[in-house]
């Protein structure tokens, strides 16, 4: 018998122009590119052709608690428009790297007012995503 392995959500961390995030909500954080890495054509006679798709673009999304101390960072580099540099790390096995020199994020957190404290939503946009 396969023995089992473990997950911790404690070995994600996330780091945005060189500020840890924490605070995590429920969905932590998803890294995702934005094409696949190959299209395929297929001839009249059946003959198949692969393409290598260099699209670079992908998206980090992060949900932070609305009491994270990191939530008026984000929402000022919404509003800004910087670019940063965006790294998650699962430090976990295997271990996971994920990083981009260049993001931005597409726009503040929406904002929801309920009688329980929901959680924010923020996408970078990677214009260099590397999954590793």
């Amino acid at each position: 018998m396969a023995e089992p392995k473990t997950y911790d959500p404690m070995d994600v961390t996330t780091i945005v122009g060189g500020v840890f995030l924490t605070g995590y909500g429920e969905d932590l954080v998803s890294v995702v590119k934005d094409e696949e890495q190959f299209t395929v054509a297929v001839g009249a006679q059946g003959d198949v052709t692969r393409s290598k798709v260099n699209n670079p673009l992908g998206t980090i999304t992060v949900t932070l608690q609305r009491t994270s101390p990191q939530v008026p960072y984000l929402d000022g580099l919404a509003n800004s428009g910087k670019l940063v540099p965006v790294s998650v790390v699962y430090a976990g096995t295997p271990k996971e790297t994920n990083t981009s020199t260049q993001a931005y994020l597409k726009k503040p957190a929406d904002r929801e007012y309920g009688a329980e404290a929901g959680d924010k939503t923020y996408e970078f946009q990677c214009l260099d995503l590397s999954m590793n």
